[in-house]
């Protein structure tokens, strides 16, 4: 078949202004499209394969930390070839290199991809765990002031334990000062029952033990007030981790692998939130338990200084009754020791008085000569014959009569004397003999007591209480 002649079309037939407005139309459509993100990844591809641009899902960061997936993708103009002259060509050619270019930047899609219901999902679950680990913070941080707290009430039970053991030791002390009052009271009473220097210091002891124990009693009183607000706060501190582990199900143990590899526990901001993890009920528990925590330790300290000045005063009181009663004993003793050489010495006079008593009796016996008359001696006798005969002489009469009735009379007159002394020596040895077992009886006494107040005042036991570990 013969070829037919076809005549060709100039190189461009429309004006230049008319292919502009095309060629500018197209270039907005165009960028309208990446701006939105819907290009074709399809025409993407093919239009970017020699500048090696693919569809790709970038990772948009977000405000909470999350991720973001969004769908971009560099693309170009379409490569239309124009049959127009060389300036036509020229401009087309620049203008697709150029959207080739813009192509590479990516952009962020701001329609919503196929995968939206995953991404709401995930960033629920992000949300909700996120909370969960904060509220997990919050928990431990309860919990761990809650295990402070029962800490704090231990220690403060243990010096509540010294502090009644101080008690009991004082109690102890005042029965003994009053037993060792009672047991005075059992002197003689002729001798050693005037009050004293060592009754004044058993009443000033009884004083300051009754002193001593009303304060340890009140120290007790608010030792017994404090654990009661200790145990509320620990457990106004636990009601409020189990309020806040209601969330905690789904969430690993605290002390798992996972929980420390994955879940690190969120910090509890300072300022409580009503509709956030850390409430202000926590915080307003925390701050409590904490005060409370600290007017533990400072009661702590005041009842660790209470009981040392406590045991101080008791070991000095305790110590001056017993060395005054040492005292009195010695002085006891003394007394007793002098009284004995007396007693021997009056015992002596005595002896010697009754033998002195013996002979001017016996004297008064001779002078008064025999009680029969017929038992007289021819010497003895007045009208013997030598006197008979003397008297035959006026103004004769011998003075023997008068003598014997005066001699008689002046050992009737010293018998009565030295009665009178042997008297006056028995009643001053009796009296010596009833001080010197009266001082007997009352060193005894005083010796027995201060046996006692040393048997029944336990040293061991107020010493063992800083001993011990307080702390």
């Amino acid at each position: 078949m013969p070829g037919r002649s076809v005549s060709l079309a100039p190189a461009a037939v429309g004006a230049r202004s008319w292919r502009d407005e095309a060629f500018r139309s197209v270039r907005r459509a165009e960028q309208l499209v990446r701006r939105v993100g819907a290009v074709d990844p399809k025409l993407v591809r093919n239009r970017s394969h020699s500048a090696g641009l693919l569809y790709t899902t970038r990772c948009k960061p977000r405000a909470g930390g999350d991720t973001e997936r969004s769908s971009t993708g560099g693309h170009g103009a379409p490569d239309t070839q124009h049959d127009g002259d060389g300036e036509g060509s020229a401009r087309v050619s620049k203008g697709a290199a150029a959207r080739t270019r813009s192509a590479v930047a990516p952009a962020i899609s701001t329609i919503a991809l196929p995968f939206l219901r995953e991404q709401c999902g995930d960033d629920s679950v992000v949300a909700a765990v996120g909370y969960m680990r904060c509220v997990r913070g919050a928990e431990g941080q309860l919990r761990g002031l809650a295990a402070k707290v029962w800490l704090e009430c231990r220690k403060l039970e243990r010096e509540q334990g010294h502090l009644e053991k101080m008690l009991r030791i004082l109690r102890k002390d005042i029965l003994v000062n009053r037993k060792s009052v009672e047991d005075r009271t059992l002197r003689p009473a002729t001798t050693e029952t005037n009050r004293d220097v060592a009754d004044n210091l058993l009443d000033y002891e009884k004083k300051e033990l009754t002193h001593v124990k009303t304060e340890l009693e009140g120290t007790l009183r608010d030792t017994l007030t404090q654990l009661q607000t200790l145990k509320q706060c620990s457990m106004m501190l636990l009601d409020c981790a189990n309020e806040r582990a209601r969330v905690l199900d789904l969430l690993p143990r605290t002390g798992s692998h996972a929980a420390r590899d994955h879940c690190p526990p969120a910090k509890v901001p300072i300022k409580p939130n009503p509709l956030g993890h850390y409430s202000p009920d926590c915080g307003q528990v925390m701050k409590s338990s904490d005060t409370a925590l600290k007017q533990s330790r400072a009661l702590r300290d005041h009842i660790r200084h209470r009981v040392g000045e406590a045991i101080a005063r008791q070991r000095a009181a305790h110590q001056t009754v017993n060395e005054g009663l040492v005292k009195k004993i010695a002085e006891t003793i003394t007394l007793k020791q002098l009284l004995t050489v007396s007693s021997a010495e009056t015992r002596q006079a005595i002896n010697r008085k009754q033998r002195q008593l013996d002979n001017v009796e016996h004297n008064h016996g001779r002078a008064l000569g025999p009680v029969s008359r017929g038992d007289l001696f021819s010497r003895e006798r007045l009208n013997r014959p030598i006197v008979q005969v003397y008297q035959r002489h006026p103004d004769t009469e011998l003075p023997e009569a008068m003598n014997l009735v005066q001699g008689t009379a002046m050992l009737r007159k010293g018998l009565s004397t030295l009665s009178g002394e042997l008297a006056q020596l028995n009643g001053a040895y009796q009296r010596l003999v009833d001080n010197l077992h009266g001082k007997a009886v009352a060193a005894k006494v005083d010796s027995a007591i201060v046996r006692e107040r040393r048997r029944e005042v336990d040293q061991r036991g107020m010493q063992s209480l800083f001993l011990q570990d307080i702390n």
